[in-house]
């Protein structure tokens, strides 16, 4: 496992705790889906944006970082779940992100 670069990740302030943590498509077996982890700070960025319809300016205030950092964090996770309906790919909630490096 490689070390990150530059400075370490800031925690960043997430609301929401899911009850579920798994998605998948309906009649199809688990076992042959593609899965995206979904980080729980993503999953706070749309629900942010998309629910309680906040500028991105409120929305990374409440979040606690810059506006570019929750920019990226909610491209992201649209990538994500876009990326689910289309393909009809799982989606696996995770309290961590997970680097592509590590």
């Amino acid at each position: 496992m490689r070390k990150r670069r530059g400075r370490p990740c800031l925690k960043r302030r997430v609301s929401i705790k899911p009850k579920i943590r798994y998605f998948k498509p309906q009649g199809i077996p688990a076992a042959t889906l593609d899965i995206l982890d979904l980080s729980y700070e993503e999953l706070e960025a749309l629900r942010l944006k998309n629910i309680q319809e906040l500028d991105q300016k409120e929305c990374a205030e409440k979040m606690k970082t810059s506006v570019s950092t929750f920019q990226r964090i909610l491209y992201s996770a649209s990538k994500k779940v876009t990326l689910a309906l289309v393909e009809g790919k799982a989606i696996k909630l995770c309290k961590e992100k997970k680097y592509e490096n590590e």
